[in-house]
């Protein structure tokens, strides 16, 4: 599904014109992360098991991670639940206020169902980045709001995301600068995992491909100057992102360059993939998450 062709070519271009440069307040920040705790969360993620939508396994991992945010500090933590025929289930969602624009956010998200197995890769992986990234911008000033969204019943067909930008960004006139979507990002155990994909919006509508080639621009830049990762530019598809883009907002996102040949078996595990590389996506897309927030130091 990705023009290999395109992606070359787009990644030169890129390489050529973008003149971000390292923030050492935001590699400060981007040190801070913990491959360890990144770790600790994968096993638990896995061990709660088979995350379908309805399953005590993805309730439980609900519960675990609402109660991260509590411990952090986070005061606004909501649970949207929504009903299809697999069942009910809850978005998770966390804000984190801005200094200087309270109301325009930006959307970092990931969903935390499985299907046919405890899903470790797809998608523990966007699970666990996200709350590390929570963890290290919980007391940094960002001029944008934040917020961490899980969605769940991604794996049934976007439900999750869907009902949120229908029932809430939609009626609430939420003005939402970039949505920031990470999905499966755990490599693959024994292939050399040095490359990250960020992905842009190439589909209809075509009035925001524009400013999500520029933010998916941006975040490679901040891959590149925050971890040890190399990147390619390639099409958004499939994942939470997409009924934001339906709706005409901003998009960008991270996929592992090694699609894991085990996704949605029992044998999506730890055992497969590279924690090393998810420490490392993890520590980029951090920068770009300070990036995209317009955090500063006081």
């Amino acid at each position: 599904m990705k023009n290999i062709a395109f992606v070359l070519l787009a990644s030169i271009l890129f390489n050529v014109s973008n003149a971000q440069t390292l923030n050492s307040f935001y590699a400060d920040v981007v040190a801070k992360t913990s491959e360890s705790t990144i770790l600790n969360d994968l096993k638990a993620f896995e061990n709660f098991g088979i995350k379908n939508v309805g399953s005590e396994a993805l309730t439980d991992c609900e519960n675990w991670i609402t109660a991260r945010y509590q411990s952090l500090g986070y005061v606004d933590v909501v649970i949207q639940p929504f009903t299809y025929k697999a069942g009910t289930s809850n978005n998770i969602i966390v804000t984190k206020t801005g200094t200087k624009y309270p109301n325009t956010f930006i959307v970092i998200d990931a969903h935390y169902d499985t299907i046919n197995g405890p899903g470790t890769n797809d998608n523990g992986t966007g699970t666990v980045l996200i709350m590390e990234l929570a963890k290290l911008l919980k007391d940094i000033d960002t001029e944008y709001s934040i917020k961490f969204i899980h969605f769940s019943g991604e794996e049934d067909g976007l439900i999750g995301s869907k009902y949120y930008v229908k029932n809430t960004v939609t009626p609430e006139k939420l003005d939402i600068k970039l949505v920031f979507n990470i999905d499966e990002v755990g490599g693959v155990k024994g292939k050399t995992n040095d490359i990250i994909v960020c992905e842009r919006d190439e589909s209809n509508p075509k009035s925001n491909n524009a400013d999500s080639d520029k933010a998916t621009k941006r975040l490679a830049t901040c891959m590149a100057l925050y971890s040890n990762l190399k990147t390619e530019i390639a099409s958004a598809y499939a994942s939470d992102y997409m009924p934001f883009e339906d709706n005409g907002l901003i998009i960008t996102g991270l996929f592992e360059k090694h699609e894991s040949p085990v996704n949605h078996t029992a044998k999506d595990d730890l055992a497969h993939m590279d924690v090393n590389y998810v420490y490392e996506v993890t520590k980029g897309a951090l920068g770009a998450a300070l990036e995209f927030a317009g955090a500063f130091k006081k």
